[in-house]
């Protein structure tokens, strides 16, 4: 048909046909003109085969500066773009290259000449797993959840364990960094969880743990972490500098996992937690309905894992500080308060991602919520007022000016009353009620009662004073009965027991 190529599959249609039919029947069985059928015999070649070679329409615009301009920057760098290509022309040669008219030819003879001449690409090698060979951790931000706490945003990662094979996974709340303490003690935590020891633990380059470290200090995390591994039988295996796709198994987990978080917290309607244990529940919760889903491919992957040890190993840092005459200690450029009996002893403190526990010897002696310091140079303190509460008795004067005031009152309702006492009255008085308040609080064993009371009185607009809440939050007087029959049993019926036994 005019307008219309002959193919390949019709000139074959045609030979087949023409051994046993005219020239006219066999074209016009395959499709064709029986004028075409004479040229087709004429030059049996298949029509692809006869395609005249596409020659250029138009003149090379590059033709003069190709080989002696570009080609050899090319070859020295071949990382080096079009675009920069294109205005070291316009540099060079304005006259000839004055806009980027050759711009999308340019781009097309580089990416051309990359293909043809260009350095080898690095392959990734999809992999078959096996049950029980191989687990994955990671650290991802989850600031983009949007979290609060209490009104407060929560800027927090999340610790991400996953089981190559069965996809098993077991998710933590981690308010530092990406810490050795911090993979140690989640890690511990989803092993044991699990009930099984996989054959090699993969992580990435752990950069973020050694960031901030010297060589020494480095190389001693690096041989913490063999023996950590060492302890459970593992094999320690890192994914090279930059190739996460090395790490691939547990990075798509990490994007799954905060796509269901952000999911089930638009089900949930809000994001604001009223504390850290209600997020960590939250958190827990739907990683369980997600790990139920895998049910039958965990139940293979459990048959060759390897047993626990008999004991967790150490996940924590240790850090040895002394008590001084302030009442406290410092870890890591932030102060925590002690009870005042240990002034002047040295302690082992054990550093966890989310708290510090204090030893004298092997005496558990103090444990705070973990503090991070500030980048400002501004000290953070963390401060139980029950640990200073009976010098403050001797000195309440000395609370007005204390570099730890605020962190001494231990719920939001104290600090207000604090601010209402520092309006309404003299230093000396104001210091004077809110010792008082503070004392009450630790001699009744009242704390959440009493701020309850304090912001009943506040929002009265009236200024909380010891003497009258304690009248409030003292139990009624109940009388106990005096007539209470009481039965006593008789020593003869014991005899039966011991008949009994005999």
């Amino acid at each position: 048909m005019p307008g219309k190529p002959v193919t390949d599959q019709q000139v074959r249609v045609y030979m087949t046909d023409r051994l046993h039919y005219s020239q006219r029947v066999a074209a016009a069985r395959a499709g064709f003109s029986e004028r075409t059928a004479r040229r087709i015999e004429a030059d049996p070649r298949l029509p692809s085969q006869r395609k005249p070679a596409r020659g250029r329409t138009v003149p090379d615009p590059l033709a003069a500066v190709w080989d002696a301009v570009l080609l050899p920057i090319l070859k020295r760098d071949p990382a080096v773009q079009a675009v920069t290509l294109m205005r070291h022309l316009q540099l060079t040669d304005p006259e000839a290259f004055p806009d980027d008219r050759v711009r999308r030819t340019l781009e097309r003879r580089v990416r051309d000449w990359r293909a043809l001449h260009g350095p080898e690409c690095d392959v990734i090698f999809r992999q078959t797993p096996e049950p029980g060979r191989m687990a994955l951790s990671d650290f991802t931000d989850a600031g983009t959840l949007g979290v609060t706490i209490g009104g407060q945003l929560l800027a927090h990662r999340l610790y991400h364990f996953v089981l190559a094979y069965s996809s098993w996974e077991h998710v933590a709340v981690v308010l530092g960094g990406e810490s050795f303490t911090a993979l140690a003690e989640n890690l511990q935590n989803a092993l044991w969880t699990l009930g099984g020891v996989p054959h090699e633990h993969r992580t990435d380059s752990l950069s973020a743990a050694y960031r901030n470290l010297d060589a020494a200090a480095a190389d001693d995390v690096t041989k913490r972490y063999e023996a950590f591994c060492a302890h459970y039988g593992m094999l320690a295996s890192r994914n090279n500098p930059g190739e996460a796709h090395e790490n691939g198994s547990v990075e798509a987990h990490n994007n799954h996992l905060k796509v269901a978080l952000n999911q089930a917290l638009i089900l949930r309607g809000s994001r604001d937690f009223a504390t850290l244990a209600d997020w960590r529940r939250f958190v827990d919760e739907l990683v369980a309905r997600r790990n139920r889903r895998r049910d039958a491919a965990l139940r293979i992957e459990m048959a060759a894992l390897r047993p626990l040890p008999a004991r967790r190993t150490t996940d924590f840092t240790e850090v040895v500080a002394r008590v001084t005459k302030t009442g406290g200690f410092l870890v890591h450029s932030v102060f925590y308060s002690a009870p005042s009996q240990l002034i002047g002893q040295r302690l082992r403190v054990h550093v966890y991602d989310d708290r510090i526990e204090a030893f004298l010897g092997a005496t558990h002696v103090v444990t705070h919520p973990r503090r991070r310091g500030r980048d400002d140079g501004v000290r953070v303190h963390c401060v139980n007022y029950r640990h200073v509460i009976h010098a403050l008795r001797r000195k309440p004067q000395a609370l007005a000016g204390s570099v730890y005031r605020d962190g001494l009152f231990p719920r939001p309702e104290y600090a207000e009353a604090w601010a209402a006492f520092s309006a309404a009255l003299p230093r000396r008085d104001a210091c004077r009620r809110m010792v008082g308040l503070l004392c009450l609080a630790h001699d009744e064993g009242c704390e959440a009662e009493l701020a309850l009371l304090i912001a009943d009185s506040l929002g009265r607009g009236e200024l909380p004073e010891a003497r009258r809440l304690k009248e409030r939050l003292e139990p009624p007087q109940r009388a106990l009965p005096v007539d209470t029959p009481v039965a006593l049993t008789e020593l003869t019926s014991f005899d039966a027991l011991l008949e009994g036994c005999a």
